[in-house]
């Protein structure tokens, strides 16, 4: 295996789906308190049924969940801050001085084991009164109440925090301008144009809280993440080529903007053809010009697009619900397709095109685990599916390596169980430790380590040495 000795292994989870305590110690309420079906409904306020109002309740157990991080052996955790736990929202001169505190415990947790924090500064959870007040970022004036955020943020932790992600996945805004930018605009009646300039909005953003993070702690190292929407054409149609294209030019502008300081050659076709006449001043020129010290990305399946729609099978992603099958890989319980091989070909095209470190900041495999007796008193779940997804997951980032990509981290997705980003559900799992909870709320919220647990504890101890090929 061809793994650095300080290769970043890890975890990653989101404050919205595990958290919980959503009206605590003065904060206020996210876009994620309401929805409490995933993408599907959008309600006036809070209501009983949202499982994150309560998530697996990691506010009050974060220390016995990083204790478990830290027995694995993570030497990274990768997790968001609740923007509305510090500006409720969005709008307040000061920050809450309680939700600042909880981090600063959190930060500390991580420390004390040696854990380096990499923080997510807005993972989906956009006050939820910016989206009220301002259509999200829709407007202008979201960029200086995020860079207030972040200024706090950066000032708070310098010295502590020597990682930040601007936004999660920035170019899922494509797919949920809701969830992705607090857009209250139903997504059919979203013009291309106010689409764009939002999106437009969150670059500069992004960009100028580079510049920020950079001048008030020159050490730490700020980048991007993009959703890894890796298609390939589903057959060799020259149609088809050109279709993937151009799905890959929309997904690629987000990071080829914050990682090389300007709109890529394709933009202006991009933007003429949907009729986008971008409002940019001279000084969000500047802006752009910040770019970001890595880039990174979640990765979990690949996908086939065609020209023709009606051919080929609708895939079973979350977002990208236009794409079809591969005929030639395996899905998952859910039906996502599973394509090892495609975390290498993506490793591969990213480094080729940007030639900054990259940082695998989401991967893993959503099972409906069953939680069975460990024979010594307590429980586990014999998850060998999930262990085979990331050691083929991991012995591919080991290829990648050995092909001269600079890959600095991986920090497996939900490396605790979480409450579902897209259904709101929780019977979709993906961590390596099982929490007792189940959709309809019920459980004792008890944390149990399954099999893959002390597998990935092994693969991190020898540096991946111990995967299988």
């Amino acid at each position: 295996m061809y793994f650095p000795k300080n290769f970043l292994w890890g975890g990653a989870t989101a404050a919205n789906q595990c958290e919980g305590a959503y009206d605590e110690d003065g904060k206020g309420l996210s876009i994620q308190d309401v929805l409490p079906k995933g993408f599907k409904v959008i309600t006036d306020g809070p209501t009983p049924d949202n499982l994150k109002l309560r998530g697996i309740d990691y506010y009050h157990r974060y220390k016995e969940d990083i204790a478990l991080f830290a027995e694995m052996g993570f030497k990274v955790y990768r997790f968001s801050i609740a923007w509305s736990r510090i500006f409720p929202t969005g709008e307040e001169d000061r920050p809450n001085e309680a939700g600042l505190q909880f981090y600063d415990r959190v930060i500390d947790e991580c420390l004390k084991y040696g854990i380096e924090p990499l923080v997510t500064i807005s993972h989906y959870e956009t006050p939820l009164a910016l989206a009220k007040k301002y259509n999200g970022w829709s407007s202008r004036i979201l960029i200086d109440l995020y860079l207030k955020y972040c200024r706090v943020l950066f000032e708070r932790y310098k010295g502590k925090v020597k990682y930040w992600i601007t936004f999660n996945e920035i170019n899922s805004i494509l797919h949920q301008p809701f969830m992705s930018g607090a857009i209250l605009t139903p997504k059919d009646q979203l013009s291309s144009q106010d689409l764009y300039q939002a999106i437009h909005h969150e670059l500069v953003a992004s960009a100028r809280a580079v510049e920020m993070a950079h001048r008030i702690d020159p050490a730490c190292k700020v980048g991007c993440m993009i959703l890894a929407v890796t298609i390939y054409p589903l057959t060799s149609n020259p149609d088809d080529i050109i279709e993937v294209m151009r799905l890959d030019d929309e997904n690629y502008l987000f990071a080829d903007v914050q990682a090389r300081g300007a709109y890529p050659y394709f933009a202006a076709r991009l933007f003429e053809e949907k009729g986008v006449r971008l409002e940019i001043t001279p000084e969000d020129r500047e802006a752009l010009t910040h770019t970001v010290d890595f880039v990174s990305f979640s990765y979990y399946s690949s996908n086939c697009a065609s020209a023709d729609p009606t051919k080929g099978e609708p895939t079973g992603s979350n977002m990208t619900t236009n794409l079809k099958r591969n005929p030639y890989s395996k899905v998952s319980e859910w039906g996502w397709q599973i394509d090892p091989q495609g975390l290498r070909y993506t490793l591969n095209r990213l480094y080729a095109r940007y030639q900054k470190p990259l940082f695998i900041a989401e991967n893993g495999l959503g099972a409906n685990d069953t939680l069975i007796p460990d024979g010594r008193g307590s429980f586990t779940v014999e998850d060998d599916y999930r262990i085979r997804y990331m050691n083929d997951h991991l012995v591919q980032v080991s290829e990648a390596l050995h092909d001269g990509v600079d890959v600095m981290g991986y920090t497996a997705w939900g490396c605790i169980d979480l409450i579902s980003c897209s259904t709101a559900e929780i019977k979709k799992r993906y961590g390596m430790i099982y929490v007792d909870l189940n959709s309809d709320g019920s459980g004792t919220l008890a944390r149990y380590r399954k099999k893959s647990f002390g597998w990935y504890k092994e693969v991190i101890a020898s540096n991946g040495e111990s995967l299988q090929k």
